[in-house]
C-alpha cells in the first residue's frame, strides 16, 4: 500500500512546528502558505519569517503552495493548522469534493468565533465530512519547545484507533512522543476549554494573585473540564490524562502560553483589545470563552471560571471584582 501523503495547512507557529516534526518522517510534504511573499521568503531562506525562524525547513521534503485547493489535491491526510478565527475565510473557496477520500486533522485548539461551534462541527456541517474521517492532534505541547527539540508529548485523537496510530507514528521522533485516543471530541473540547482557563490564570497572575491560588484555580479547572465534556460527550475517560490535565497545566503555566499572556495583560489593567494588538499572535482562548459560554446555554453546565472570564472579556467586568467573586465558589 503506497505511503499516505500529508499536507499541513496554515503557516504559524504550531503549523511550522509540525512542518519540522513530520519532516522526520514523512518524505514529502504538502505546506499551505497562504501569503506569497512568505512563501517566496521560505524558499530562499528556508525559514519562516513571522514564526519559529530558529527551525529550518527541508526544502527537499517541503513543497510550499499559496493556492489551498492544489494542497489538499496533494495529500491523503490534511492537518488543520489555521487560526480558529480565519478558519471560515481560509476554505471559503473550498468545495466539499474537494475533501473525497481524505482524512482530516485539527491541530487547532480553539473555536470558531463567527459560528459558535468547534472545528469538528465546522468540516461536518461545511463539508459534510462524518467524524470517522476526522480526529485530533492535542497536547500538552507548544511550538517553541519542539523549535528547540525539548522532550515533548502529543496525542492523536480519532475514532479509528488504526488512523489514530498511523499517523502516532509519523510524529512520533527523537524529541517527540505521540500516544492515542479515541476520544476525539472529548479532547477537542478540551483543548479549547484549557485556554479559557490560561486565561484566568494569567489574569490571577496580572492581580497579583500567588502560586497558592493559582493551584486552587487549576484544580477546579481540570473539575470544569471533566463536568462540561462528560455532559456534552459522555463517554468513559479519565481526565487526568496527559491530553486533558496535561494541556491544561502546560497552558496555565507556561512562559509560552498566548492565553496565559493575554489574561495576565488584562489583570495588569490592560484593555482586552490593547492587549491583543500588543501580542500580534492569536490568543485563541478569547474567542472560546464566547463559543463555550453560547454553548453552554445549553447544556447548564456549572462552569464559574469559564463564566467569570467571560464576563471579563465580553461584558467588560472588572478583573478584580470578577475573580474576587470567584475566589468565593472555589474550594
Amino acid at each position: 500500500m503506497a505511503e499516505k501523503r500529508i499536507a499541513i495547512l496554515g503557516a504559524g507557529s504550531w503549523a511550522t512546528a509540525l512542518v519540522k516534526i513530520f519532516s522526520n518522517n514523512v518524505p514529502q510534504i504538502a505546506w499551505w502558505v497562504r501569503k506569497k511573499e512568505n512563501v517566496d521568503y521560505i524558499k530562499k531562506y528556508k525559514h519562516n519569517p513571522n514564526y519559529l525562524s530558529d527551525i529550518e525547513i527541508d526544502l527537499n521534503k517541503v513543497t510550499i503552495y499559496t493556492n489551498l485547493k492544489e494542497a489538499i489535491a496533494n495529500a491523503d491526510i490534511l492537518i488543520i493548522a489555521v487560526p480558529s478565527a480565519f478558519m471560515s475565510e481560509a476554505f471559503a473557496g473550498v468545495k466539499k469534493d474537494d475533501f473525497k477520500g481524505k482524512l482530516l486533522f485539527s491541530a487547532v485548539k480553539g473555536t470558531l468565533p463567527d459560528k459558535k461551534m468547534m472545528v469538528s462541527q465546522f468540516f461536518q456541517q461545511q463539508f459534510n465530512i462524518p467524524i470517522s474521517s476526522m480526529g485530533i492532534i492535542a497536547g500538552p505541547c507548544h511550538a517553541e519547545e519542539v523549535a528547540m527539540e525539548k522532550l515533548s508529548y502529543l496525542t492523536v485523537g480519532c475514532d479509528d484507533l488504526k488512523e489514530a496510530r498511523n499517523l502516532a507514528n509519523l510524529l512520533t521522533c527523537r524529541y517527540l512522543k505521540a500516544g492515542i485516543s479515541s476520544d476525539m471530541l472529548g479532547i477537542e473540547y478540551a483543548a479549547a476549554l484549557k485556554n479559557i482557563f490560561a486565561i484566568a490564570s494569567g489574569i490571577c497572575h496580572g492581580l497579583g494573585y500567588g502560586d497558592n491560588f493559582q493551584a486552587v484555580l487549576v484544580a477546579n479547572a481540570i473539575q470544569e473540564i471533566k463536568r462540561f465534556i462528560d455532559t456534552v460527550h459522555p463517554i468513559q475517560r479519565d481526565t487526568n490524562a496527559s491530553a486533558y490535565l496535561g494541556d491544561l497545566l502546560v497552558t496555565a503555566y507556561s512562559q509560552f502560553s498566548r492565553n496565559r499572556t493575554l489574561g495576565s495583560m488584562v489583570g495588569k489593567g490592560y484593555s482586552v483589545k490593547y492587549a491583543q494588538m500588543e501580542m500580534n499572535m492569536v490568543a485563541e482562548g478569547f474567542y472560546a470563552a464566547k463559543t463555550i459560554y453560547t454553548i453552554n446555554q445549553q447544556y447548564k453546565v456549572e462552569m464559574p471560571i469559564c463564566e467569570a472570564v467571560y464576563r471579563i472579556l465580553y461584558e467588560k467586568m472588572s478583573p478584580s471584582v470578577e475573580i474576587r467573586l470567584l475566589a468565593e465558589k472555589l474550594a
